[in-house]
């Protein structure tokens, strides 16, 4: 059987589609895509992707956002990127539990979508 190889994008609507591009870059370091498609994108390291659709008793979790859809990131450092979120004034609600398979935070981009950091064990 044929299967896929990873996500090749992810899309989403946006008010201000520039400015959230912008936002990503600069606090998260996802590259925006570029005007023509030789431009630079951003690649990410390999590592594990949980894909999973949210049944309607878990529609009102913190990991959808009112678009009713969010992104996980992987760091290496979850104490090092919620520092600098901060520094930027950005709010992020870091787990006071440690997980099996890791550590999480939470926080929403400019326009109210959910973003979860995820360090893996």
């Amino acid at each position: 059987m044929e299967r896929v190889t990873g996500i090749g994008g992810v899309f989403f609507k946006g008010e201000e589609p520039a400015a959230l591009a912008r936002w990503y870059e600069e606090h998260l370091g996802v590259i925006a895509i570029g005007e023509s498609y030789d431009g630079p994108v951003w690649i990410q390291q390999e590592g594990p992707t949980v894909f999973a659709a949210f049944g309607p008793e878990q529609w009102d979790s913190p990991y959808l956002g009112p678009s009713g859809w969010g992104v996980n990131f992987r760091v290496a450092d979850l104490d090092a990127m919620v520092a600098q979120l901060r520094d930027a004034a950005i709010e992020v609600e870091v787990d006071a539990e440690v997980y099996p398979n890791g550590r999480f935070a939470q926080l929403a981009d400019p326009e109210g979508n959910a973003i979860q950091l995820w360090e893996p064990m």
